[in-house]
């Protein structure tokens, strides 16, 4: 064989063993979806996010573009500038400026040393029960704990589980200043007839009911939860 003969079938050799360069239409194919499912450009995607923004962008970029002859352009893009300020304005003053979502209370269900999970209004319900029936002693108890729980409700008053009712009335005493008295008298009630036996009577239920509607109708002079 000679050199060219030769040449040529190392040549030959040569191409069976490198693939060709000008891949077939499937090899091609093959090829992309080889290359796309690389990590990279998915991390290169826009996010929804992203594509909220831009199509945001592009509502304004074409609301300012818009042409009008005898130059009302510029005069369009002033009023619809006035209008976005207007609206947002508007926002404001119905829904006020943004804060900080507040957490919500955790339920209390331990209160003054019993397990109780009713809301206040159950518990100025069995109050009045208790009431009608003359049981006075739990119509007192009952119905300082729908006091108690009210304020919990509403989130004027923090109380853990081992918290006195001295120490709510305290506390709930620095919410509504103006009750201060009566809401510490009003556990020196709940303390006679709960722990010291002393027997109740209308007038000292009458007395407990009459705070407790007072503070649920009255704006506290913070509006930060008081810790008991």
């Amino acid at each position: 064989m000679g050199l060219t003969g030769a040449a040529r079938v190392l040549a030959m050799r040569a191409s069976d063993a490198v693939p060709p360069l000008t891949p077939d239409g499937d090899e091609a194919r093959e090829w992309a979806e080889r290359e796309l499912a690389d990590p990279v450009y998915a991390a290169a995607q826009p996010t929804p996010l992203d594509r909220i923004a831009r199509a945001i962008g592009e509502f304004f970029q074409r609301l300012f573009d818009i042409e009008l002859q005898d130059g009302w352009g510029s005069a369009f893009a002033l009023i619809a500038g006035i209008v976005v300020v207007v609206v947002i304005v508007a926002a404001f003053l119905v829904w006020g400026a943004p804060r900080a979502t507040r957490r919500a209370p955790a339920a209390v269900t331990v209160l003054f040393g019993e397990n109780d999970e009713r809301s206040a209004a159950e518990l100025r319900r069995a109050a009045a029960s208790h009431a009608r029936s003359g049981e006075w002693d739990a119509a007192i108890v009952l119905r300082f704990r729908a006091l108690a729980r009210g304020c919990l409700e509403r989130g004027m008053v923090e109380t853990p589980p081992g918290a006195t009712v001295h120490a709510f009335a305290r506390a709930a005493g620095r919410a509504f200043p103006g009750e201060a008295v009566a809401l510490e008298e009003a556990a020196v009630a709940f303390d006679d007839v709960r722990y010291l036996r002393r027997p109740g009577t209308a007038a000292l239920y009458e007395r407990v009911a009459a705070v407790d509607d007072r503070v649920a109708t009255t704006r506290p002079a913070s509006s930060e939860a008081v810790p008991a």
